[in-house]
């Protein structure tokens, strides 16, 4: 991936972190972005010490103008072309359908669906125009099959899966390949607030343990790379064979 540039929401931490990681070992100047400079700086550091590129880039994606500047600061900064956009970040909005608030639907659906629609809308047109490019959503198994509790993040990653598949079937003919990829439970920072019941929804898996990071971020990077060069509008589970039972 020498000489492409990616872009990498939600990168400071987690699943993200180990994105920017991955796409930078390959060769990528990778872009981080993230509400928080000094985890950012901090993966940026770690990236450069380990000889890969990385810059950091604060973002808010819950404002659509904050959005769309970012996708262009990232052009710029990426001397003048994004070539693989990685739509990772997201807020999780959970409880009892008849609790949640009018607010935080808008808030969920701002970061997880509105945000990864302006980025395409941004970045994708000069990819296909260059005749190349890679986009990769993240989702969640809970966008697969119904959990109680999960309507509102589940809903949301479930209209990304759609638009994963719509933009393939738009902008591919073009050369760019959008896919996603949908994990499983993954012990990461955000996660540890559900406690033991990460791993009593892991258990249900034939793999019976949670994920690592960088096991998401293995399939990311495939996808994103020309490994994946005949891989267009595909769903790749990561989520240790949760959605085979």
């Amino acid at each position: 991936m020498t000489g492409a540039t990616a872009l990498v929401t939600g990168a400071t931490s987690g699943i993200g972190r180990a994105v920017a990681v991955a796409l930078a070992a390959r060769g990528a100047q990778v872009i981080v972005t993230g509400r928080d400079a000094a985890r950012g700086d901090e993966v940026v550091t770690a990236i450069r010490e380990s000889g890969g590129k990385a810059d950091f880039l604060a973002g808010d994606l819950a404002g659509a103008g904050a959005v769309r500047a970012l996708a262009r600061q990232a052009v710029e900064l990426g001397g003048g072309h994004v070539d693989v956009l990685v739509n990772n970040a997201g807020v999780f909005g959970g409880g009892p359908t008849a609790d949640i608030t009018a607010e935080e639907i808008d808030a969920v659906y701002a970061v997880n669906v509105r945000a990864p629609f302006l980025l395409v809308a941004e970045l994708a047109p000069a990819m296909a125009a260059r005749g190349r490019g890679a986009i990769v959503n993240v989702l969640t198994m809970a966008a697969r099959f119904g959990i109680a509790g999960m309507a509102l993040n589940g809903s949301g990653k479930a209209a990304l899966e759609l638009l994963t598949k719509s933009w393939a079937a738009e902008f591919g003919p073009s050369g760019v390949r959008v896919n996603a990829v949908s994990p499983g439970p993954t012990r990461t920072e955000g996660t540890a607030l559900f406690g033991e019941g990460l791993d009593q929804l892991a258990a249900l898996a034939p793999a019976g343990r949670t994920a690592a990071p960088e096991e998401i971020a293995a399939a990311v990077t495939y996808l994103a790379s020309e490994d994946a060069s005949f891989v267009h509008g595909a769903i790749l589970d990561v989520d240790g064979g949760r959605n085979a039972t």
